[in-house]
């Protein structure tokens, strides 16, 4: 079953979030198997990042990869993600 994951960060800047995505694209890990869509979005001093994912299992399988990108980064959360179950996904 698909999930929603709502990422928790704290104060996110746009470096942070350049930083990170473009290391992972650099290396290749970028669009990760299983990520259906990712969103991010707000000021650019206090971004957010939303995910939709094929499963929990996949989600949890990317962790090793993003950690330290996150790390390096400095990205702060504030908690755990939220993730939710997808009851639809449309596009338009």
């Amino acid at each position: 079953m698909s999930i929603v994951v709502r990422f928790n960060t704290r104060n996110l800047t746009r470096a942070q979030y350049d930083s990170v995505r473009g290391a992972l694209q650099q290396s290749g890990a970028w669009p990760p198997a299983g990520c259906q869509m990712h969103v991010c979005f707000g000021d650019d001093n206090d971004l957010h990042v939303s995910e939709i994912w094929d499963s929990r299992e996949q989600l949890d399988a990317f962790g090793p990869t993003i950690g330290p990108q996150l790390a390096a980064a400095n990205v702060q959360m504030s908690g755990e993600p939220d993730v939710f179950d997808v009851i639809t996904v449309e596009s338009y």
